[in-house]
């Protein structure tokens, strides 16, 4: 884990516990314009690409920033709507939370935009999702038993009452909580660590042919359904609750089959909070190109990089923004045509 120092007012803060709411080598050579190798949070290096997207750093940019991964925890209800900032986004995690419905866990890195939102609030699944990248949550709070595993599992989090978040008066509590990431990170001085691939990142000319696949229908427990189509240069979400716009910039999307167990409590409204099991294995769909290829997920444990595999051995993610969806494994289905 690396080192994150807060200051004495941002640690204030963040004690204000809510209750559960709702590029190549060097060369000496001056064409060469390759980017240099960045440091890894690992003490190795790796080529000069975001550890998000697999994308290649440009001009004067470094892949090492003196900020962690943030991710911001975004409510997916039709009240969310407009959603702010998933076209910054480098990558976005739809997960289980309760009465079937999903929230979004949105990475960003290379992007620190203003606000994003409407943020909500954290759950156990969050652990297995945010620990690999070494990120920061940004939050409306949790459940006691949830901040006190999210502290156990060493992630730091803001949540509100720090700088950064306010409420917008022009729509419903608890509807209505954004955070300035730009003013979150300000907030926050770190070792400047390049972190680790999230995802096993690889060229759009090794993906393997698979078979056809232009629309995806990723349903969740409970009956949600998050639509797909492919449009040539990429995937559009039909039913998104982002502002026009500001919608994610989706290259692929990847399906993981995941366990999904109860988390211990109940929401506010009475509803049982399931956990998503994000460890172990399970079928994966990589939707990429207007193709589908079908393989297997691995993830050791929660702190774990994913790994990914077919019967003909390692598969790799196309360089690019990738929204994964944690479909449970009994209940959840996904259709594609």
């Amino acid at each position: 884990m690396r080192r994150l120092r807060l200051s004495a007012a941002v640690l204030v803060s963040a004690s204000l516990l809510l209750a559960g709411c709702g590029g190549g080598d060097d060369s000496s050579s001056s064409g060469d314009t390759t980017p240099d190798a960045q440091k890894v949070a690992g003490g190795s290096t790796l080529d000069s690409t975001w550890p998000l997207t697999g994308l290649p750093v440009s001009g004067d940019a470094s892949a090492s920033q003196d900020h962690p991964v943030l991710v911001a925890k975004m409510d997916n209800t039709y009240s969310s709507a407009p959603q702010l900032g998933l076209s910054h986004a480098d990558m976005v995690v739809e997960e289980l939370v309760e009465g079937g419905l999903t929230r979004l866990a949105a990475f960003y890195y290379q992007d620190i935009p203003g606000d994003v939102g409407p943020v909500r609030s954290m759950r156990a699944s969050d652990i297995g999702i945010v620990s690999p990248a070494d990120a920061t949550v940004v939050t409306s709070g949790a459940a006691g038993r949830t901040i006190a595993r999210i502290k156990d599992a060493g992630i730091p989090f803001f949540q509100e009452g720090a700088k950064g978040f306010h409420r917008d008066s022009s729509r419903s509590a608890p509807y209505n909580l954004f955070a300035n990431l730009t003013d979150v990170a300000a907030g926050i001085d770190q070792d400047d660590a390049r972190p680790d691939d999230y995802l096993p990142w690889g060229s759009e000319k090794d993906f393997p042919k698979g078979q056809p696949a232009k629309t995806i229908a990723a349903t969740f427990s409970g009956g949600h359904t998050t639509n797909w189509t492919y449009q040539g240069d990429g995937y559009v979400n039909e039913n998104t609750y982002a502002a026009k716009g500001d919608e994610f910039p989706a290259d692929t999307v990847l399906v993981l089959r995941v366990q999904v167990g109860d988390a211990g409590y109940l929401d506010p409204a009475g509803n049982p909070v399931p956990e998503t099991k994000f460890t172990g294995k399970g079928q994966a769909l990589l939707f990429h190109g207007g193709r589908l290829v079908r393989g297997t997920w691995e993830k050791k444990d929660l702190t774990s990089n994913l790994t990914l595999s077919t019967a003909a051995g390692k598969l790799d993610v196309p360089a690019g923004h990738t929204w994964i969806e944690l479909v449970p494994a009994a209940n959840g289905n996904v259709t594609f045509k």
